[in-house]
């Protein structure tokens, strides 16, 4: 792998979308490839628009990717999936929760939800996912393992061996919490 590859993961405060970043960038390393990682917290305890740009490659110059120059989007919330749309590249991914977190803004009735949120990405990308991560995770036992149902999902877009995943998700999570992450994540990897 010579060219520099980009993952963006986006979502609301509390939904595990950094330690989602933290765990990919211990695969690519433990792939042998340079990784750089960037977080926007925003108002992460009040809900707020929480990002975690990763690229990796052979030699990855900048944690930062330019619009038009992420190969996968992955969205843990509907909204924020129309809201980096510009940064995917034409041929790229984008994974998508099907949960829906409403803003004060719309929750105090002064704006609208969109509507038709997977419809339209899907009308602009062929690559699309659409999750419902909360149903995969509480089938897995625990509600919090939402972040690792969509490493799952990265997983099976990623050239890396299944053994390295496993390796580290289960050196990432104390061992009583090893068994549903573990789930959580073949379900990741089999949502279509």
């Amino acid at each position: 792998m010579t060219e520099t590859k980009g993952i963006l993961l986006a979502g609301v405060g509390g939904q595990g979308i950094l330690r989602a970043s933290d765990i990919l960038c211990s695969v690519f390393m433990a792939a042998g490839l340079d990784v750089k990682k960037s977080e926007v917290h925003g108002m992460a305890q009040r809900g707020g628009c929480v990002t975690s740009h990763v690229r990796y490659g052979e030699k990855v110059n900048s944690p930062l990717a330019k619009k038009n120059d992420i190969d996968i989007l992955v969205s843990f919330e509907q909204m924020d999936t129309l809201r980096y749309l510009d940064y995917v590249k034409e041929s790229g991914t984008v994974i998508m929760n099907t949960e829906k977190i409403f803003p004060p803004a719309v929750n105090l009735g002064e704006a609208l939800y969109p509507s038709n949120v997977l419809e339209t990405v899907r009308r602009h990308f062929v690559k699309v996912v659409s999750i419902d991560a909360a149903t995969l995770a509480l089938r897995a036992g625990n509600i919090r393992t939402v972040n690792t149902v969509f490493l799952g999902a990265i997983s099976s877009c990623l050239n890396l061996p299944l053994e390295l995943w496993e390796k580290v998700l289960q050196e990432s999570f104390p061992s009583k919490l090893i068994s549903a992450n573990m789930e959580a994540f073949c379900s990741g990897r089999g949502a279509k």
